[in-house]
């Protein structure tokens, strides 16, 4: 049997989708609220509490479980001692292999967001359970708040300088996920995983001025000052100094690979900054 952490997530349903069609595999669905998860419930797929933040709920929905992805918590500054609690019940259920969902370039990130992925990627270790590591680059998504507020005031804004973005789309990351945990390879290794070409702010803002026929310009600024217009915008205080800390992470180049991996494992090209911005065009122009 194979199991999915945070199984109700946006990357959570979208393992399940490819799991769905890579295996006939029986899978469990990890949630923290089964009653918000029924839709994601099949033949195949089974939906039960998984909480990280409870780890009796974890004991009892491994049990039986051969195969396990982790998909990394969204509680920034609690995900150490939550992913503990899933890879200690994962070894005293006998969890036989763990794909893991990490950062890219760790552990030598210098990221904020780095820092978890580093710690619980030693826990997998000492954990002596084998296990696949998929450092996961920029999410394409992570985009989705940059075109609508240059399409509102003509630019990208950020602090990432000529630093490059190796994006994918979630639909990517998902679809490696699951090919590994659904694989024949169940031996300890790591995937750098990320979209090809990689990208920078000010390319990002000539894409979107080509296809939507508007001059937006980018806009550097300190990583300070692009925190405080993230606070502004609405985004809590600790997350927006966590992405202003990733643009100047993506400046020193710790957002970029050369890696192929990701292409590799999903046997296609990852989506591309053009195929995400013309899809977020076309969302645009429907909402309107």
């Amino acid at each position: 049997m194979i199991a999915v952490t945070g199984a109700n997530g946006q990357l959570g349903r979208l393992v399940l989708k490819h799991l769905a069609k890579q295996t006939s595999e029986q899978v469990r669905a990890l949630v923290r609220t089964p009653a918000k998860g029924q839709d994601i419930a099949s033949e195949q797929i089974s939906v039960v509490k998984g909480d990280y933040d409870d780890p009796a709920s974890l004991a009892a929905a491994l049990s039986g479980v051969e195969r396990l992805v982790v998909i990394s918590g969204s509680e920034v500054g609690k995900r150490v001692p939550q992913h503990a609690a899933i890879i200690d019940a994962a070894k005293a259920a006998g969890v036989q292999f763990i794909v893991y969902t990490s950062l890219l370039n760790v552990p030598q990130s210098s990221l904020i967001l780095g820092a978890e992925h580093i710690e619980t990627e030693k826990l997998l270790v000492e954990s002596g359970i084998a296990h696949a590591i998929l450092r996961n680059g920029w999410y394409l998504e992570n985009f989705a708040g940059t075109v609508a507020a240059a399409l509102a005031h003509g630019a990208v804004i950020g602090a990432s300088g000529d630093g490059k973005f190796s994006a994918a789309g979630r639909e990517d990351y998902a679809e490696a996920a699951a090919k590994v945990v659904a694989g024949t390879d169940l031996s300890t290794r790591s995937f750098d995983l990320g979209g090809t070409p990689a990208f920078t702010r000010r390319e990002f803002a000539e894409e979107l001025s080509r296809l939507s026929g508007r001059t937006i310009a980018y806009n550097n600024l300190d990583e300070t000052a692009y925190a405080e217009i993230l606070v502004q915008a609405g985004l809590p205080e600790g997350l927006a100094k966590a992405l202003a800390d990733a643009d100047r992470g993506a400046e020193a180049g710790e957002l970029e690979t050369a890696s192929t991996d990701l292409e590799k494992l999903i046997g296609r090209p990852a989506k591309t900054l053009r195929s995400f911005i013309e899809e977020a065009l076309a969302t645009s122009e429907r909402t309107v």
